[in-house]
């Protein structure tokens, strides 16, 4: 969260979606609503806004997955328990809620699954799930800001390239992408994370608040993964991308005896979110590994200079013209490439006088 995170103008749709989800659960737990009564004709405008989205619903049910369609794993949701269908709602509500984590004095965030059969909440997963793998891909029923429509809705890859244009720091056409959790490298094909794990919390599959496109490394199961970002249902001591941003509330600093990158809070409130995110991505040790990567590239740039002072006769570096040479780099350094904060930090390592006198003297062996 090195750099500010914004929702793109299309984060509109997937609001919508994720009512219609709620929606769709509000039908199905209806105490007054059986199995049976899920058809076509009872999804109308009044358990959904616009005839638009229950048309798009009920064709979206009748999509297959796993051998079985979305319409009866709605089944099995709308025939339970009176009781369950109680427990089920209340949980769903209690998810959707997930803005008023990030206020003061929440309320109670979901520790677990709901007490349901398991077949009713594997139905209720993959339903819910399907809406993001199914439904996000090949379109949703709204236009970008929110607006019913019959075809041409906002899909996957729209979501994405929004998203993109929306983070591109560079405008110039081919820049570099800088991922928006690390600072490295987006990369060409970049992965959208679920924030909180929608294997847990299914209701959030298209929930505009939880998606977000990050590179490939920081979505690892070594990384980021499917790790959660709460602490047994409490997010005081989480940043969060969209509610709780961590922008400037974390800086960078080094260890230069071992080349080694450190990251602490800017404010001490918020000390336990920068442990928390450092370890949920692994931050410190990535960075790490690119500043001593710099360091080598930089290391190698000097002796190559040196071995040409060599083969023209010149006398060796002194340590006024490393240390000018470094100060070139610094000012040569782009705040829109990968890993800016990261060099930043390098440069400020390799310009202390002890660097630059150890510099000299490695360079004189330089032959």
């Amino acid at each position: 969260m090195l750099r500010p995170i914004v929702q793109p103008f299309c984060g509109a749709a997937l609001h919508a979606c994720r009512r219609l989800q709620e929606q769709l659960l509000a039908w199905l737990c209806d105490p007054a609503v059986s199995a049976g009564e899920i058809t076509q004709a009872n999804l109308r405008p009044g358990r959904v806004p616009t005839q638009i989205e229950a048309d798009w619903l009920w064709h979206f049910l009748q999509k297959a997955d796993g051998g079985r369609t979305l319409l009866d794993r709605a089944l099995v949701i709308a025939g339970m328990s009176l009781a369950e269908k109680a427990t089920l709602r209340t949980w769903g509500q209690a998810v959707a809620a997930l803005a008023f984590q990030f206020q003061p004095n929440p309320p109670a965030w979901p520790r677990s699954k709901p007490k349901i059969p398991d077949a009713a909440w594997q139905a209720f997963r993959e339903l819910m799930e399907a809406f993001y793998r199914k439904g996000l891909r090949s379109g949703l029923p709204y236009a970008a800001n929110g607006t019913p429509v019959s075809s041409g809705g906002m899909t996957y890859a729209g979501f994405l390239r929004a998203f993109r244009a929306a983070h591109q720091l560079n405008p110039v056409a081919h820049a570099r992408e800088v991922c928006v959790l690390c600072g490295g490298p987006l990369g060409q094909t970049p992965e959208v994370d679920h924030w909180i794990a929608v294997s847990a919390f299914p209701l959030l599959s298209v929930c505009a608040d939880n998606l977000l496109p990050i590179c490939g490394e920081c979505n690892s199961t070594s990384n980021k993964g499917d790790q959660p970002v709460h602490t047994q249902g409490v997010f005081d001591d989480w940043f969060h991308p969209y509610l709780r941003p961590g922008h400037g509330a974390l800086h960078l600093d080094y260890v230069l005896q071992t080349q080694s990158i450190t990251c602490a809070a800017t404010d001490a409130a918020d000390t336990a979110r920068v442990t928390n995110l450092d370890k949920l991505l692994n931050l410190a040790s990535r960075w790490t590994r690119e500043f001593k990567a710099e360091y080598a590239k930089q290391q190698s740039v000097l002796i190559g200079r040196e071995r040409r002072r060599i083969a023209r006769g010149q006398a060796e570096h002194t340590q006024a013209e490393i240390r000018a040479h470094l100060l070139t780099v610094q000012d040569e350094l782009v705040a829109t490439e990968p890993f800016h904060e990261v060099h930043r930090v390098l440069c400020a390592a390799m310009l202390e006088q002890s660097r630059v006198a150890a510099w000299q003297t490695e360079l004189g062996l330089v032959t």
